[in-house]
C-alpha cells in the first residue's frame, strides 16, 4: 500500500502554491509515495481579494478537516504574516479540535515550509509559532534544517520572497523539492530512530496550572535547535 503524503498549503498570491507544487514532485519520485495537492480555504471575500490584486485560485481540491485522517504524512505550507501563519491556514488548524479531541493525528510526522516578502521576513518565529499545532495534535515535527548543502549558503542572489510581483527562484523551489519532498520522507522513515521525545508527566492539576507555560518555553527552546540540525521532535503528554 501506498505512502500517503498530503501538501497542504494556503497560497494568496500564488508564491507558496509553486513551492508546494515542487514538494509535490520531489514527493512523488520517492518510490511507494502518493502525494497529493491540498489547498485550505479562502476567508477574505472575493471584494478583498480583487482589491489585493489577487490572482484565481488554482484548481487543488479543499480540504476539510476529515481528509486529514487519511494521510500518512503531510507537509504544510504558508505564507508569513508577521512571522506566523496566515490566518487563512491557522483558521483550518482551529477547526480540527475534532481530530485533536480524538487525538486522530497523533504520531503522524508532518514538515512545514513558508513564504516571507523579505529576507528577514520572519521565517525562524513563522517555524516556532506553527509547532504549537503539531504539538497539541501529538504530529512529530520534521524540520529540514540545512539539508540542502551549500545551496543553504549562498548569498549572492535573492532566492524567495512573497510580495504580488516577485516570484520563488528555482534555487529555492529546487530546495524544497529535494529538501522537503524527498528528505523529510527518508528522515520519516526513520522516525524511530531520529525522533527525540520530550515527556511531561504532570502529577496535580495545580502542577499542571503551575508548570505548563515552563515546559512550553522549554520545549520552543529546544524545537529551535531541532529545527537547525533537522532531527524530529515528537511531544507525549
Amino acid at each position: 500500500m501506498a505512502t500517503k503524503v498530503y501538501i497542504v498549503y494556503y497560497s494568496m498570491y500564488g508564491h507558496v502554491e509553486k513551492l508546494a507544487e515542487e514538494i509535490r514532485k520531489g514527493a512523488a519520485s520517492v518510490e511507494g509515495v502518493e502525494a497529493k495537492l491540498w489547498q485550505v480555504p479562502e476567508t477574505l471575500p472575493e471584494e478583498a481579494l480583487s482589491k489585493m490584486s489577487a490572482p484565481p485560485k488554482s484548481e487543488s481540491p479543499i480540504i476539510t478537516p476529515n481528509d486529514l485522517t487519511e494521510a500518512d504524512g503531510f507537509v504544510f505550507g504558508f505564507p508569513t504574516r508577521f512571522g506566523m501563519m496566515a490566518a487563512q491556514f491557522k483558521a483550518f488548524l482551529d477547526a480540527t479540535g475534532g481530530l485533536w479531541r480524538t487525538q486522530s493525528l497523533a504520531g503522524k510526522p508532518a514538515g512545514i515550509f513558508y513564504s516571507t516578502g523579505s529576507q528577514g521576513g520572519g521565517q525562524e518565529t513563522t517555524a516556532l509559532t506553527a509547532i504549537t499545532q503539531l504539538v497539541h495534535h501529538g504530529m512529530i515535527f520534521v524540520p529540514i534544517g540545512y539539508t540542502f548543502g551549500a545551496g543553504m549558503f549562498e548569498m549572492e542572489k535573492v532566492k524567495a520572497g512573497a510580495s504580488a510581483s516577485f516570484s520563488p527562484r528555482q534555487v529555492h523551489c529546487n530546495h524544497h523539492q529535494e529538501a522537503q519532498g524527498i528528505y523529510c520522507l527518508d528522515l520519516c522513515e526513520e522516525k524511530k530512530t531520529r525522533t527525540v521525545w520530550f515527556s511531561a508527566f504532570f502529577i496535580t492539576q495545580s502542577y499542571i496550572l503551575s508548570s505548563c507555560d515552563f515546559f512550553c518555553v522549554l520545549i520552543i527552546n529546544y524545537m529551535i535547535l531541532f529545527h537547525n540540525n533537522h532531527s524530529c521532535l515528537a511531544f507525549t503528554y
